[in-house]
């Protein structure tokens, strides 16, 4: 009898960078072996490269070739490969996205996608020059929960968007000093900029259009980024949107978002983790919530094979990107003239 596992042919597979968050994101992919084949390594720090690496022995795996040098592995694995996978500091995500798509792979991107606008228009020229696929790995707009808001929004469903507004928190503070996360030139920002891009992100994605004016004020707390942060803006519709990101909470992380029309609201949260819904009460005082049900998901990197496959549209394409990215280069503006309000270039 034929099976039909064996004919499923698996992405052979890149990953740059090898820290914490890449070793989870490796874990989740060992667990979709019949589609996915890691085949090199690469990363500049050896001690990185040995603990990812054992990730493979733990489970009497081959160990995937390892390098230091990412044009080097491009050119000894040209043709051998087809995607990337990149999780490094956020100042290196431009220059080895374009490396990777300019070498013919598709690309899933950790976030925040770039440093700023600029360099998110650049990414965008790449990929329609290489006619590559870029997804920005973000959980929220990956996931089955933001995915399916957002049709409740397009559909119209709670109405008239009116506002929304977010909140995130977590210990980051301590759990990142003396890391590349608070040294300005990597990470391009504090926790707004890493944690709190979950928030900024998911928030541009579901609101699904430019921010016209924004006023922010962002506070160090006596670290070398920012650690608190408070946003106010206007999209280009007159949606109005606040957003808060507080990164000295006591030890733990959670989020939520709430989203207002003239017809019922929705519950979730910035990485998807649930999904509410509440219409317009047919009684007086019926203010119950729905919890919406969606399929259960394996990750960003399911999603992203999903997207190559043409199973689905891409929920998080470099134009999603470039709106956050908008969005942030306008709150450091407005952060640097005391919580002033910048008005955003449409372009």
């Amino acid at each position: 009898m034929l099976c039909l596992t064996n004919l499923v042919k698996k992405i052979r597979t890149l990953i740059i960078g090898t820290g914490g968050m890449a070793r989870y994101h490796i874990k989740m992919m060992l667990q979709q072996q019949e589609t996915t084949e890691i085949v090199a390594l690469c990363d500049t720090s050896p001690e990185q490269l040995k603990m990812a690496s054992e990730i493979f022995a733990e489970h009497d795996l081959p160990v995937p070739a390892t390098g230091s040098d990412l044009e080097a592995l491009l050119q000894e694995f040209a043709g051998e490969l087809d995607a990337a996978f990149i999780i490094t500091p956020h100042a290196f995500h431009l220059k080895q996205s374009v490396a990777c798509l300019e070498s013919g792979l598709d690309v899933l991107l950790e976030k925040p996608m770039v440093m700023n606008a600029r360099e998110a228009r650049k990414l965008i020229k790449t990929t329609k020059q290489t006619g590559r696929l870029l997804v920005v790995a973000f959980p929220g707009s990956l996931s089955p929960q933001i995915r399916q808001a957002k049709k409740i929004l397009r559909d119209g469903q709670i109405g008239v968007l009116q506002s929304v507004n977010g909140f995130a928190w977590q210990n980051w503070k301590t759990n990142t000093a003396n890391t590349w996360r608070q040294m300005p030139k990597l990470s391009g920002g504090g926790f707004l900029f890493d944690t709190g891009a979950h928030l900024l992100n998911t928030t541009c994605d579901l609101v699904g259009e430019d921010f016209v004016e924004v006023a922010a004020w962002l506070d160090n707390r006596g670290a070398p980024v920012d650690i608190i942060g408070t946003v106010m803006a206007k999209t280009k519709s007159g949606v109005y949107v606040t957003m808060q990101g507080c990164g000295d909470a006591f030890p733990t992380f959670a989020s939520e978002i709430i989203i207002v029309g003239n017809g019922g609201l929705i519950r979730t949260g910035i990485w998807g983790e649930r999904l509410e819904v509440q219409f317009a009460a047919k009684r007086a005082f019926d203010f119950r919530a729905k919890k919406v049900k969606v399929p259960p998901s394996l990750g960003v990197w399911e999603q992203f094979l999903d997207v190559r496959a043409g199973k689905m549209e891409n929920p998080c394409p470099p134009e999603v990107g470039l709106r956050m990215a908008k969005l942030w280069d306008a709150i450091n503006a407005s952060s640097r003239q005391g919580g002033k309000p910048v008005m955003l270039d449409a372009k």
